[in-house]
């Protein structure tokens, strides 16, 4: 029995570990308790969570890695593993720039997924500091009739000094029914540690120049992909 109660407690422990890093990776006392642009949007969450990471690089250096981000765009630069399968979708980043990807304003649709399915609307773009994503569709086909899910994906860049640039991301969420809750607090907040850490991760890594192996082999995926499209 007392194994069974330890094994619990470890259980317990290690989800709160997991949900607490979901909620604030990154992130500042400061940053987890300002105002940032966007969060008029959803006004009264029932989520949120909000993280941080400090990039060597000015914001308009780090800004156009951000602007192209999307499904079959730039990607989302995170783990190819967090992708295919906690996502289960094929979706490689690449590792450079991308000048047709740099037209985005308020109204312009970032996919998030296959077309039809969900896909986040830019509401706020301040050049190169703030862009405020804003989506209804991050619900599964068979139960947009049944539930519904608001939420703001807010990236502030505010340069601290010279050539150094703190980029925080919020998200604010609301939800309906009630028990979509238990989802959002019990998947999706620890999950998004593991998502959006190897994110923002990925974005440092391209603004400073310095990308990974495992960055190289997904733009070599994405530029087969795209070869495999053209031709």
């Amino acid at each position: 029995m007392k194994r069974y109660v330890g094994a619990i407690g470890v259980a317990a422990a290690s989800f709160a570990t997991l949900h607490e890093l979901g909620r604030r990776w990154g992130a500042t006392n400061e940053e987890l308790s300002r105002q940032m642009p966007g969060d008029d949007i959803v006004s009264h969450p029932k989520g949120r969570t909000t993280h941080g990471i400090t990039i060597q690089a000015p914001p308009q250096e780090i800004w156009p890695w951000i602007v192209q981000m999307g499904y079959h765009r730039g990607g989302w630069y995170t783990y190819h593993w967090v992708d295919r399968y906690l996502w289960h979708i094929d979706n490689p980043s690449t590792d450079r720039i991308v000048s047709e990807l740099q037209d985005v304003s308020v109204g312009s649709v970032i996919p998030d997924g296959e077309p039809g399915t969900a896909f986040y609307v830019v509401e706020r773009i301040e050049r190169p500091n703030v862009l405020v994503l804003h989506s209804t569709t991050h619900v599964p086909p068979g139960l947009r009739d049944r539930i519904s899910v608001d939420w703001t994906w807010a990236f502030e860049l505010r340069e601290t000094a010279p050539g150094t640039t703190r980029l925080t991301l919020r998200v604010r969420a609301t939800y309906a029914p009630p028990w979509v809750g238990a989802v959002f607090h019990g998947v999706i907040v620890p999950s998004d540690f593991v998502m959006t850490r190897s994110m923002l991760r990925g974005i440092q890594r391209r603004a400073e120049g310095r990308l990974s192996r495992g960055d190289l082999r997904d733009a070599g995926r994405r530029r087969m992909v795209l070869e495999e499209v053209v031709g």
